[in-house]
């Protein structure tokens, strides 16, 4: 009889342990697939590779004056140099479900993704597009905008790749301060 006891306590005890139907089981938010484009992640591997091949750059900018200065740079470091396009991030949690997310495939077989913000979301990025072939991705695209009552400011970030390596990427816009004249920017660069 002593051991039915036992028996009994111990199926009940288990039987406590385990979840049951109504037991809501929730995934763990760190496995969860990103729901956009993981651009920090993409650039971290191409810094990587990048910094790891030190390749020289070549890059024109185009001054306020519309006259074009071309330079070659022996080294660069490529976290510094790729940071401005961390700006064209959406994949954050908060973000979640406020860009609606378009896919197209051309007949080659490149697959376009773009993510357009919702209207009525504060967040400078308007858009993201990424082309990519095979899981490779070909370029990046961003827009990002400001506008508030001290500055306006747009511009369009672009990286291109080749083989699985940025070949080249630019930097274009416009930015207006109050008070001011609105200044133009493009910044153009080539990985040799």
């Amino acid at each position: 009889m002593r051991s039915f006891f036992w028996l009994a306590g111990t199926v009940a005890i288990l039987s406590a342990c385990e979840p049951g139907e109504d037991a809501t089981v929730r995934p763990n938010p760190a496995n969860r697939k990103p729901e956009y484009f993981n651009l920090l992640s993409f650039l971290e591997k191409q810094e990587a590779l990048l910094n790891q091949q030190k390749p020289a750059i070549e890059k024109q900018v185009v001054l306020r004056d519309g006259h074009q200065e071309t330079t070659r740079v022996a080294q660069t470091d490529w976290t510094k140099e790729l940071q401005i396009f961390q700006q064209a991030d959406i994949n954050k949690p908060a973000l979640r479900g406020l860009y609606q997310t378009d896919s197209a495939t051309t007949p080659g077989g490149l697959v376009q993704r773009r993510y357009r913000r919702l209207p009525g979301t504060e967040h400078p990025v308007e858009q993201l597009t990424v082309l990519s072939q095979g899981g490779v991705v070909q370029s990046v695209t961003a827009t990002v905008a400001q506008d508030n009552p001290l500055v306006y400011s747009a511009k369009t970030l672009t990286l291109r790749c080749q083989n699985g390596q940025i070949s080249s990427y630019q930097v274009s816009g416009v930015q207006k301060l109050v008070l001011f004249d609105s200044v133009r920017y493009a910044v153009r660069a080539r990985v040799l």
